[in-house]
């Protein structure tokens, strides 16, 4: 892990892109920003990023409004559908990091677990067994470093379910820093939450080449110091 780079805060959207082609698209998403349009009528990233781009662009992959990190659209259905299987066969890498409040159990491990969504609160809820309304989900973690107060937790994403990652670690007590809803003591000033899509390896529609995605990690003193001691 060398070279981390972080992102700059920058309103220009230009800024935030990591790839473009003639297929697809990919963005580095601040925190705060809705992935696309919803009940708030707040300025989506697709819309965004279809003022940027001048065409018509489709949603492969979503992320929380409070986290941030990579997106991909794709630039017409045919690439749409491709994209959308490997994410359906799990053919697609997807790394994340996070900083949580308390030290994760183990150095390393697999979680598993049923987990139903509860549309009606937003948020997601780990049951015993399988239900009717419950899918599994699945990620493994493993501690990369730790400050006096927070820990550095690296992701590798399974399964792509409605809030996992902050639901899989709440259950273990290692809370998000920021995420108030899943169990973390205090919430962050920009409402974000220390969640980050980090790296993501995409397989090109047209020519099968592999493409190596890396989201440069948001400009915040926390995440700075963990670049600096942990990632460098």
């Amino acid at each position: 892990m060398t070279n981390t780079p972080i992102m700059k805060k920058s309103n220009n959207i230009g800024a935030w892109v990591l790839e473009k082609n003639n297929q697809f698209i990919a963005f580095n998403k601040p925190s705060g920003i809705p992935v696309q349009d919803d009940k708030t009528g707040d300025t989506s990233l697709l819309r965004l990023a279809e003022i940027y781009t001048k065409k018509k662009l489709f949603l492969c992959n979503r992320i929380d409004r409070p986290a941030s990190g990579i997106v991909l659209f794709a630039k017409n259905k045919t690439s749409l559908e491709v994209i959308n299987k490997q994410f359906q066969f799990r053919t697609i890498d997807k790394t994340y990091l996070c900083v949580v409040e308390a030290k994760p159990p183990k150095a390393s491990d697999t979680l598993i677990n049923w987990m139903e969504k509860n549309g009606k609160v937003n948020k997601s809820f780990i049951v015993p067994e399988k239900t009717d309304r419950a899918t599994e989900a699945k990620l493994s973690y493993k501690l990369l470093g730790s400050s006096e107060r927070y820990h550095l937790v690296e992701i590798q994403l399974h399964t792509g379910k409605h809030h996992q990652i902050r639901c899989q670690m709440s259950s273990l007590g290692s809370f998000i820093k920021g995420d108030v809803k899943y169990g973390a003591r205090r919430g962050n000033k920009d409402k974000s939450i220390h969640l980050h899509a980090w790296k993501t390896i995409v397989t090109h529609p047209i020519s099968n080449k592999k493409i190596a995605l890396e989201a440069p990690i948001p400009e915040e003193n926390l995440w700075s110091y963990f670049v600096d001691e942990v990632l460098k």
